[in-house]
C-alpha cells in the first residue's frame, strides 16, 4: 500500500505537462511558457487533485496520473486553439504594419491610421483590403472566436465628430468581414473616439498612430 503525498502530486502534475512547459518565442527569441502550457498546467493540477480524490486510497496515485493527463489535455486545448490562430495571423500579417499582441487568450490586432483610412474618412483604403482579407481568412478558419472591433481617432476636432467617425470606421471594418462570410453573430463594434491614445497627439506621427482600428479576437465558451 503506497502513501499518496503532496510531493507525489506535484511530481505527477509536472510530469503531465513537461512536454509543453516551455517554448521559444520566434519573434523575440525569449524562452517562455506558452498559453497552451499554462492552461495545461492548471488543468493537470486540477485533474490530479480530482483524480486522487475520487480514487480509493490504494489507487490514488494511479487516479492522479489519469486525472492529470486528462486535465492537461482539456486545459491546454483552450490555449492551443488561440496559439495556432496567433501563429497564422502573425505569418499572414508580417510586414503589413499591423501589430499583433497576445494578452492571455485574447489576440489583439492594432491597425494604424496610415494603412486604414484617410483623415476624416470611414472609407477603407484600397491597400487596406488585402490586410483585412488575410484577417478574414484566418478568422473564418478559427470559427470559435468572437471579433470585437474598436475604432479610434486622434484628438483633432470636436469629441462628437470624433466619436461618430470612430463608430463609422469600426462599422466599415465589420461590414467588410460580414461581406467576406463571417457571421454578424461573431462581430461586435464600438467607437472609442479620441479615448485611450497610444501616442502623443501633439505630433503628426502620434496622431497617425492614434487614428487606428483594433480588433480583439476572443475565444468562445463553446469551443
Amino acid at each position: 500500500m503506497s502513501t499518496f503525498t503532496k510531493g507525489r502530486l506535484a511530481t505527477l502534475t509536472m510530469a503531465a505537462v513537461f512536454a509543453t512547459a516551455c517554448s521559444v518565442d520566434p519573434y523575440t527569441g525569449e524562452e517562455k511558457a506558452s498559453n497552451t502550457a499554462k492552461g495545461a498546467g492548471w488543468g493537470a493540477l486540477g485533474g490530479a487533485i480530482l483524480g486522487a480524490a475520487v480514487s480509493d486510497k490504494d489507487h490514488r496515485e494511479q487516479g492522479a496520473w489519469i486525472g492529470a493527463a486528462a486535465g492537461a489535455a482539456a486545459g491546454g486545448g483552450y490555449g492551443y486553439y488561440m496559439d495556432r490562430q496567433e501563429a497564422k495571423l502573425r505569418a499572414r500579417l508580417e510586414g503589413t504594419g499591423v501589430g499583433v499582441q497576445r494578452v492571455g487568450d485574447t489576440i489583439k490586432l492594432i491597425m494604424p491610421g496610415n494603412i486604414t483610412f484617410d483623415t476624416g474618412s470611414s472609407v477603407i483604403q484600397s491597400g487596406f483590403t488585402s490586410v483585412l482579407d488575410s484577417v478574414a481568412l484566418v478568422t473564418k478558419e478559427f470559427d470559435k472566436t468572437l471579433m470585437q472591433i474598436n475604432g479610434f481617432t486622434d484628438s483633432t476636432g470636436s469629441f462628437e465628430t470624433n466619436q461618430r467617425l470612430s463608430e463609422e470606421r469600426a462599422g466599415s471594418v465589420a461590414r467588410f468581414f460580414m461581406n467576406s462570410g463571417i457571421p454578424s453573430s461573431r462581430i461586435r463594434t464600438q467607437g472609442m473616439g479620441p479615448r485611450n491614445p497610444i501616442a502623443d497627439n501633439s505630433t503628426s506621427s502620434g496622431r497617425a498612430q492614434n487614428r487606428r482600428v483594433e480588433i480583439e479576437l476572443l475565444p468562445t465558451a463553446t469551443k
